[in-house]
Parts: C-alpha cells; structure tokens; sequence
C-alpha cells in the first residue's frame, strides 16, 4: 500500500469539492479563495493539475485487438446479396419504347439507341 499515492488522490479529491464550492458558487477565484482562507496558488496549482488529468484521461486512446480500422465497417460479401434475375429496364427515346434485360447485348442497345436518337 503507497501511502504517498493515497494521500496524493486524497487531496486531489478534497481539491476536486473545492473546485466545484467555487464554480457553484459564482464568485471569482479571488473572492472564494479570500473568503474561504484558501491561498489562491495552491487553487490554481490543482485546478491546473486535476485539468490536466482530466484531459489525459480523455485522450487515451482505447487500445483495441480488432483488426479493422476504426471508422471503417465490414461490407457482407456479395454471395449475400440476393441476384434478381428478372430485372428489366424500359427506356423511351423519341416515342419508342425498349425493354432490356441482364442478358441485353451493350452493343446492341447502344446502336439501338443511336438509331432512335435520329428519328
């Protein structure tokens, strides 16, 4: 048992309630610490010091095993996905109307549609 460490976080708690009475009460630090018989450095000693362990303790990062980068997700893999084989498209170019599938040549429908665009 380290008795330095324990009275160290002791007086750390006790300046935390300090800190807090002022910020409550709405008066400056000056004020407080005058009326309430505290030496205004060690106040700011310990607010400077319990911020700044605030503030590392905020910025630890969380260490993880997980392999994935943070920000990124896991995409399901296209197997998953279920296909719709009956998928058409309906396209009118000039009045015509043409239905195509999957199975639709490209090149077909390319000429196709050029030919449309000169009627």
């Amino acid at each position: 048992m380290d008795t330095q460490k324990i009275t160290t976080e002791y007086r750390k708690s006790q300046w935390i309630n300090i800190i807090q009475k002022r910020q409550d009460s709405g008066q400056t630090i000056g004020d407080f610490c005058q009326a309430a018989g505290i030496n205004k450095s060690a106040y700011y000693y310990w607010l400077r010091r319990i911020r700044k362990e605030a503030c590392e303790a905020f910025e630890k990062p969380d260490i993880s095993t997980d392999i994935t980068p943070t920000g990124w997700m896991q995409l399901s893999s296209v197997a998953a996905i279920p296909q719709q084989t009956n998928s058409t498209l309906s396209i009118e170019i000039s009045g015509c109307h043409i239905t195509v599938d999957i199975n639709t040549d490209p090149e077909l429908l390319k000429n196709i549609c050029r030919m449309l665009r000169t009627l």
